[in-house]
């Protein structure tokens, strides 16, 4: 690299770093914007006239925001660009139209077009199903049969809430009340979308699914028909005690203003099931349940949205590791703010859910939210443990020591890691018509259990030690044909490759091990000809794994930091994605990505993390001018 070059590079790492010090909070934290499809926005808006509690303002902002999402195909998608989806298009339409905006509009006419071309609103998924039943739109009879009773079984029963993901049971829950009760949504216009199915669902309800088209699925699909058939003779006294035993669940973690799981589906569903056990708008749980949904909106002067959830812990540990890669020092105002700020939110004094699975195991994890006690994850644990071992602050022993102890506690029987529960892998209830969006559960995944590797080889586990070899092993079994490795959380072959890659070289795995090669020749080959990297929500499908995009600055930092540390700073293909890096626009710290790079559920719920584009090509021309100018070639950190 030549002087020039080198000049230029550290002024861009100069000023972005300083720039996004300056959007630190007084507090010491960082916090970006987290935005999804059309989903979130659209439930909102039905979710107040479901209630009856209209803020027409907030109301208007959002309909902007759903006008200008809405696909040149006339529905809108997962992601950005995207193909319509049908579940996000009818709750688009439903909530446009609701928010005032007439069937004869151009949009909408457009947009019902579209949606009835692809089968009508008798196509959507089940959580759409339940919503337009509880807006009279679809009979109950088009919905799967989860009778609150559920509450009453026992553990050893092939379905328990403690069989399934956190965010599933903070969601389930509250919709059983609904689903028990089926009550009737306010809906003071009476606005209904008959004319988005192509027969009247009264006279054909659209059957249920059989998500994975299996065995069994069609044995769930006749136990269905038989609960549909018993449930209104259950005992009402055995209901009201499952009642009270839901209500005692979302009592203990209803949490404050970060609500229910601090998502918001869990949340509506709380507020909609207080609503319909009678509770006051005043009443203090209803009341601190509405205010965390309303602490997720983002109002700008003419348009708005509404956030799945927040995400300021992951975004203050990723942003402190990318300043203190671009020179940051370790005992600046800015990363001692950060570091005290992540400190007082570890959880050492609630033992959430995941004990049912590891009892006896001490807490000692991060969440992803400001508050979410009961639902930490070893994702976040494991990027904030690495910061603060990176920083080296005597005072943070201990927070270390508790989060390495947890996160060990946390390795699955197969040597992986879930993100929030350990053995969180009864496969057999992906089956159930309910589960027809196939994120039931929350099994171990290769870029979740690379960076808790990652995150034990940095404070100084190696080969030979039983944890590490286990997850070693899991990693190799996990990797793809093609040398990739699948990104659950973030999109998708990149930031597993990136993920595993760091976690290999931190363990020091020899960059020449023919696992670690393959891994290269995948990203090289994959880089786009203008020397980024870009993947998106596609490439969940199988047939779609290979299908390139557009370059987005997040994937190339991604691709850029797992070259690195395979060892491949002075490849060809290195060279060229920094220089994309360099030459892409940005503004305030900030370069442009429109498309969306992190994921929910795979083929499902897809995300857009505005930090993204902010923290991780800062992070990774840092470390790219780092190896070039430092005494090591060697990636030194955990990631």
């Amino acid at each position: 690299m030549d002087s020039a070059a080198l000049a230029e590079l550290d002024s861009t790492i100069t000023d972005v770093r300083e720039t996004l010090k300056n959007k630190q909070g007084k507090d010491g934290h960082w916090v970006f914007e987290l935005e999804a499809d059309a989903t979130i926005p659209a439930e909102y808006i039905m979710l107040e006239h479901y209630l009856d509690m209209i803020d027409a303002p907030v109301q208007q902002k959002l309909a902007v925001y759903l006008r200008e999402i809405q696909g040149e195909h006339g529905g809108w998608p997962l992601y950005h660009a995207g193909d319509l989806n049908v579940s996000a298009s009818v709750k688009a339409y439903y909530a446009l139209k609701l928010a005032g905006d007439s069937p004869d509009a151009p949009h909408m006419v457009k947009a019902r077009n579209a949606i009835l071309a692809h089968g009508g609103a008798g196509a959507v998924n089940v959580f759409t199903r339940i919503a337009l039943a509880l807006f009279g739109q679809l009979p109950w009879s088009a919905v799967p049969t989860m009778p609150v009773e559920i509450m009453h079984l026992p553990r050893w029963f092939p379905f328990h809430l403690d069989k399934v993901s956190y965010w599933s049971r903070t969601v389930i829950v509250p919709l059983l009340i609904l689903m028990s009760l089926r009550p009737r949504a306010r809906n003071r216009s009476g606005i209904g979308i008959a004319e988005l199915f192509l027969a009247s669902p009264a006279d054909q309800p659209p059957p249920l699914p059989n998500p994975q088209n299996s065995g069994w699925g069609t044995f769930f699909l006749g136990l269905d028909k038989v609960l549909k058939v018993v449930e209104p003779g259950f005992p009402k006294a055995v209901r009201q005690r499952a009642v009270d035993k839901a209500l005692a669940f979302i009592k203990e973690r209803l949490n404050g203003e970060d609500g229910l799981g601090a998502i918001f589906p869990a949340m509506a569903n709380t507020v909609m099931a207080y609503d319909a056990l009678g509770y006051a708008k005043d009443h203090p749980d209803r009341a601190i349940a509405w205010a965390s949904i309303r602490k997720l909106l983002v109002l700008e002067e003419h348009r708005g949205y509404c956030q799945p959830c927040l995400s300021p812990i992951w975004d203050t540990s990723l942003m402190t590791h990318a300043l203190l890669e671009a020179g940051e020092p370790a005992d600046s105002p800015a990363i001692k703010g950060s570091l005290d700020w992540l400190v007082k939110r570890q959880v050492t004094d609630v033992v959430g859910d995941w004990a049912v699975r590891r009892p006896g195991l001490r807490p000692g994890g991060w969440a992803f939210q400001y508050n979410n006690p009961h639902y930490p994850d070893v994702d976040d644990t494991a990027v904030v443990a690495m910061v603060l071992d990176r920083a080296g602050h005597a005072d943070h022993k201990e927070s270390i020591a508790r989060a390495e102890e947890w996160v060990i506690g946390m390795q699955s029987a197969n040597g992986g890691w879930g993100a929030f529960d350990a053995e969180n892998d009864k496969h057999y209830l992906n089956h159930i018509p309910f589960s027809d969006h196939g994120a039931l559960l929350d099994p171990p995944t290769a870029d979740v259990s690379a960076r808790c590797l990652s995150m034990l080889a940095q404070l100084g586990r190696k080969a030979g030690d039983p944890v590490v070899d286990r997850a070693v092993a899991y990693l190799r079994k996990e990797q793809e044909p093609d040398g990739s490795w699948f990104g659950r959380w973030g999109t998708n072959y990149v930031y597993g490759t990136w993920s595993v890659l760091c976690a290999l070289n931190a363990i020091d795995i020899d960059a020449q091990d023919p696992m670690v090669r393959k891994a290269v020749q995948y990203l090289v080959g994959k880089q786009n000809r203008d020397g980024g990297w870009g993947e998106d929500g596609e490439t969940y499908w199988t047939d779609k794994k290979h299908v390139a995009k557009a370059s987005t600055p997040s994937q190339t930092a991604w691709a850029l930091m797992g070259l690195m540390a395979a060892g491949e700073t002075e490849h060809p293909a290195t060279e060229r994605g920094v220089k994309w890096l360099m030459q892409h626009p940005r503004k305030e710290g900030r370069w442009t990505e429109d498309l969306f790079t992190a994921v929910g559920f795979p083929r499902v719920f897809y995300l857009r993390y505005h930090g993204y584009a902010q923290y991780f090509p800062l992070w990774a021309l840092a470390r790219y001018r780092n190896l070039k100018t430092g005494n090591s070639q060697r990636v030194l950190h955990g990631m």
